[in-house]
């Protein structure tokens, strides 16, 4: 299992699970969300051979990031993402047994959209790092044509 956490916001931005993961398995999930997100200005992660491959090194510093890798033995440097595993494993993975691979990735994806839009965490006041997005409510006497977006305009802002 991959755990993507970003620092800032503890919003959990990917969960790759497989059987076997490795280097290029590594580039492809930081690859998506670099494309969704740019890339960070470091990549902290421990010194797991999937991480230290000289590919995955290499493609870092390509992209514009740096590695911050943490020291071996000192979880604490990673402190957001092993709280965000001990939480995984407390709220879900102790309780579940999956049959499949498939069944794990579905049900690990859940859990990982309720962790980021639902879940209050008290290091953000008690908020989600990523709540669901509140559209703007559309103008109720302008009914949208099937043709045109259902993006509603935003009042202007001084």
């Amino acid at each position: 299992m991959l755990n993507v956490i970003d620092e800032f916001t503890r919003e959990s931005l990917a969960i790759r699970i497989d059987r076997k993961l490795n280097s290029i398995n590594v580039i492809d999930v930081l690859t998506d969300l670099f494309i969704l997100r740019g890339p960070p200005g470091h990549v902290r992660s421990d010194n797991g051979p999937e991480f230290i491959a000289k590919a995955v090194r290499e493609w870092i510093v390509a992209v514009g990031a740096k590695t911050a890798f943490i020291e071996p033995g000192s979880p604490w440097e990673n402190g957001y993402c092993e709280s965000f595993n001990s939480k995984l494993r407390d709220e879900l993975l102790n309780g579940e047994i999956f049959y499949s691979l498939a069944e794990a990735k579905v049900v690990i994806e859940n859990w990982r959209r309720h962790y980021n839009t639902e879940r209050p965490h008290s290091s953000l006041g008690y908020r989600p790092p990523a709540p669901q997005v509140v559209q703007w409510p559309a103008p109720l006497n302008e009914p949208a044509s099937p043709a045109t977006p259902t993006m509603a305009k935003r009042p202007t802002m001084h």
